[in-house]
């Protein structure tokens, strides 16, 4: 067996094509998009790169057949107890002793820029995409989350991977029903005239942006790992969700026009990329707009919830809930609702998900090594 360096348009397609090769006959794999997953190795799109190095490679047999592939990285911004690389994109057939190579292959390329562990399967980049190995909930994945067979979690673990962290999505029917201390709550604060709830307009979004940044800086940005965030980031992610945003599905409460609660939502896109088969040239936008006008999604994902601090613990989540609910009950298809992971680490972020009547619908796991065996293996701290 041996490693190929990518950097050739050949070696770069065939590390993209691999997959599909892996899932052959599996009915729930939806391939990410060509354009997303080259963009996590492109110096010019990915701010990564300024303080980090990358690489990917493809494994191939005697035979020179694909037989696996992986990206290693160091970030100097990943700040760990002990210096720690990532891995990524990993996909291998079902043979143990491939992986092994593998894995020792990208332990030995970490080694030597001075890391002493790794953590996979990772991004090189935000933890908002392509992070942790599925290990429940085998179903079509999210939008740039990662999907695997079931046998990778073996692969991993009889390697020496450990869970650092556990990833807990949670999702709920849109038409189930809602608890009744939700609807008390709802009926408690609509009593309160200054309180009033609007959903998000396209046509506002400098003003929808600015009351998202103000409400995230207070509610969540000061919790663990949280970050600022300004008008002007904020503004911009607006604008990249612009052609996706539905205006029935994300919901802001003011108090007299002062923001205090907000809750984001957007349809699924991989309900309409998996049409596509990871491209996304002319013809694919095309597809996709038709897919948007004719194909119902029926499934909406959760980005945010937050509530500003002096607002929290009196009835206004419940209030949010049920007057968005109500609403796109009646003026969407939408059937499904499910949140982005949250950590194993977060019980704030798990309580919120809780006080949602949700349940887990899929668990990723974020994995460990540690180069030196004799060393004790901790666990994400708890935040």
């Amino acid at each position: 067996m041996r490693a190929i360096h990518v950097v050739s348009d050949l070696h770069r397609k065939e590390f993209l094509d691999f997959p599909a090769r892996i899932f052959l006959g599996d009915k729930n794999y939806i391939r990410p998009l060509d354009k997303d997953v080259e963009a996590v190795f492109d110096p010019r799109k990915n701010k990564n790169f300024r303080h980090g190095e990358c690489a990917r490679f493809l494994f191939v047999n005697d035979q020179n057949v694909t037989v696996g592939k992986i990206a290693v990285f160091i970030n100097k911004k990943y700040k760990q107890k002990q210096p720690t690389g990532g891995i990524g994109f990993f996909d291998c057939v079902d043979d143990q002793k491939t992986a092994d190579f593998i894995f020792d292959f990208a332990k030995n390329w970490l080694q030597q820029r001075g890391m002493e562990a790794m953590d996979g399967p990772i991004n090189f980049g935000e933890r908002d995409k392509f992070w942790g190995l599925l290990t429940e909930g085998f179903f079509e994945p999210l939008f740039c989350m990662n999907y695997n067979p079931p046998y990778y979690k073996m692969l991993f673990e009889n390697y020496g991977f450990q869970v650092y962290f556990n990833q807990l999505c949670f999702g709920r029917k849109v038409h189930a029903s809602v608890a009744e201390n939700f609807l008390e709550m709802h009926r408690r604060v609509s009593e309160n005239k200054n309180i009033s709830a609007k959903r998000m307009k396209v046509k506002k979004l400098e003003k929808f942006a600015k009351d998202f940044t103000e409400i995230y800086n207070k509610a969540w940005a000061n919790h663990g790992e949280g970050k600022q965030l300004t008008e002007t980031q904020t503004l911009k992610l607006f604008h990249t969700l612009k052609p996706i945003i539905n205006e029935h599905i994300s919901w802001f409460i003011y108090e007299n026009e002062k923001p205090i609660a907000m809750w984001m939502n957007i349809p699924d896109l991989n309900q309409w990329f998996k049409y596509l088969d990871g491209k996304f040239g002319f013809w694919e936008k095309l597809k996709f707009v038709l897919a948007k006008k004719f194909k119902k999604n029926k499934k909406m994902v959760g980005l945010v919830f937050g509530i500003v601090p002096e607002w929290q613990k009196k009835g206004i989540d419940g209030y949010m809930i049920w007057e968005g609910t109500k609403h796109f009950r009646k003026t969407t298809d939408f059937e499904d609702y499910e949140m982005q992971w949250i950590g194993d680490f977060n019980p704030k972020m798990l309580k919120i998900a809780e006080n949602l009547e949700t349940e887990v619908t899929r668990k990723l796991a974020t994995y460990r090594y540690l180069f030196d065996r004799t060393k004790t293996f901790e666990r994400h701290k708890i935040v």
